[in-house]
């Protein structure tokens, strides 16, 4: 076995560390690292051939929640390993709803990180273990996990709607301002107040998000 592992972690150093915990084992073969989950989907649509992501959490452009949950829904075989240094119940809940297969804290060994990996292909849902019984906890008390998702109701404009129903389609500025009879300037304006609303950084977790909340 030969186990195709990429990497999503903005800072180099610990980055560095977990390839040389990979490097101890010939049947994990580290292809790719991104610096956040922009990076990393970026890289994964050169080369998708990949079976297990360890991702990190808190990072700059796109955190490695909203990266598990678009590459889950474009390449739903790729495992996908939290690896973060945060346990509170808010990330541990938002990581596994958004499709991670484990969660694992940073301060883990060579060999577990190693037996967690093949854990997971085989099917397994790996966590540390003060992490799995948080997950139990939360399980245990739903009104937690209530609480945990709870979002401020979003008002869109009509328009606003419009323009992500078109953005949802893969089009441009210029496509949807061709579509809707407005200039690409105002779509660009309409966009920038989409992003303060849905409190987001770009077109792909605006789309995301409003279909999520069933804005779309």
């Amino acid at each position: 076995m030969n186990l195709k592992i990429a990497i999503a972690e903005d800072n180099s150093f610990l980055a560095r560390a977990v390839i040389e915990k990979l490097s101890f084992y010939n049947d994990l073969n580290f292809k790719f690292k991104g610096a956040n989950g922009a990076e990393l989907i970026g890289k994964l649509e050169t080369n998708h051939n990949i079976d297990v992501i360890l991702m990190d959490i808190q990072m700059p452009e796109m955190d490695g929640i909203t990266a598990t949950e678009i590459i889950k829904n474009k390449y739903p075989q790729i495992k996908i390993i939290m690896l973060t240094v945060f346990d509170d119940d808010e990330n541990i809940f938002n990581a596994i709803k958004a499709g991670a297969n484990g969660y694992l804290l940073k301060e883990i060994t060579a060999e577990n990180l190693h037996n967690c990996i093949l854990e997971v292909v085989n099917g397994g849902a790996p966590m540390t273990p003060s992490i799995a019984l948080k997950t139990l906890n939360l399980l245990r008390n739903p009104v937690i996990i209530e609480n945990t998702d709870e979002i401020e109701k979003i008002k869109l404009s009509k328009r606003e709607i419009e323009i992500l129903e078109q953005l949802s389609k893969g089009l441009n500025y210029n496509n949807i301002a061709e579509n809707l009879f407005i200039s690409p300037s105002t779509v660009r304006k309409h966009i920038e107040n989409i992003y303060k609303k849905l409190q987001v950084h770009n077109k792909m977790e605006a789309v995301l998000k409003a279909k999520k909340h069933k804005l779309i």
